[in-house]
């Protein structure tokens, strides 16, 4: 089924424009990953953008090993920003053959610029739809998508595109944002992913519960999907990412810090949690 043509996130547009200009902190932070961190103490207070760019990293490392990746595979990174997930297994591993696809050329091509093909491996950037990704059957070894699903208009069409074009028994692996049975219905009544969170973080959908995913995954031919929550290492991200909204004072950077903070909140009360999940394709 069709759906209405995919938008980047609004939080992109101050993005890319304080890149640009050379900020220091949003570079150092989140010039390479633009996705929430992992602490293993998480009562840590990240006090600098390099502090964050750490815990980002192996907020990537965990899905990616999730899979697993290993040498000489095929890797497609769906929603790959600014290449920080290719950029990272570039470094890690030999001989991969490694695709980024992304709606938005401007990350594509910030990508193309940051990530130079070292150990034996090669890149490819693809401006794309995750729900139609351009390619046959049976091409890759791992499908990753590092905190993105939510912004596809259906994960149903997203994971059946990623199985089709997983070799049989290649793997799956993503983190989102899932909310607990509890949550659904205090999600539904805050708005929590309403008017506000469209103004600031693009069209967001964090209603689809484990046992949702888990029938959907299964509905288009993965086996029987791991789903590990990580919520209490990601909390310092929140406090990180409100006071950097706040301190560059661009449009819309009021509504980016409320809502911030609303989904801290539902983080911190077990409404809303955070989850890498890794499926086989039969």
């Amino acid at each position: 089924m069709a759906h209405a043509p995919i938008e980047p996130p609004p939080y992109f547009d101050a993005l890319l424009e304080r890149l640009a200009e050379g900020d220091p902190e949003a570079t150092a932070a989140l010039g390479r990953h633009v996705h929430w961190g992992y602490w293993s103490d998480p009562d840590a207070i990240p006090c600098t953008g390099a502090d964050y760019a750490v815990a980002a990293e192996e907020l990537c490392r965990r899905v990616c090993d999730a899979a697993p990746v290993r040498d000489g595979m095929r890797v497609l990174d769906v929603g790959c920003g600014f290449g920080g997930t290719i950029a990272s297994l570039n470094e890690r591993f030999q001989n991969l053959d490694m695709t980024g696809v992304n709606i938005d050329p401007r990350q594509l091509a910030r990508a193309a610029e940051m990530v130079a093909p070292i150990n034996g491996n090669r890149t490819a950037w693809v401006e794309a739809d995750a729900c139609a990704l351009p390619f046959a059957d049976d091409q890759f070894d791992v499908v990753l998508a590092v905190e993105c699903v939510f912004h596809f208009p259906s994960r149903a069409t997203f994971l059946a595109e990623a199985s089709r074009v997983l070799k049989p028994g290649g793997r799956l692996a993503l983190s989102d944002f899932v909310p607990s049975a509890e949550g659904l219905d205090a999600l539904r009544k805050h708005d929590i992913g309403g008017s506000e969170t469209r103004d600031s973080y693009g069209a967001v959908n964090i209603l689809c519960g484990e046992p949702e995913y888990r029938a959907l995954a299964q509905s288009v031919g993965f086996i029987v999907p791991a789903i590990e929550d990580i919520t209490p290492h990601t909390l310092p991200t929140y406090k990180f990412i409100r006071n950097m909204a706040a301190r560059w004072q661009a449009t819309g950077a009021d509504a980016y810090v409320r809502t911030t903070r609303r989904l801290e909140v539902s983080s911190r009360v077990g409404w809303l949690r955070y989850m890498i999940f890794n499926a086989t394709r039969s």
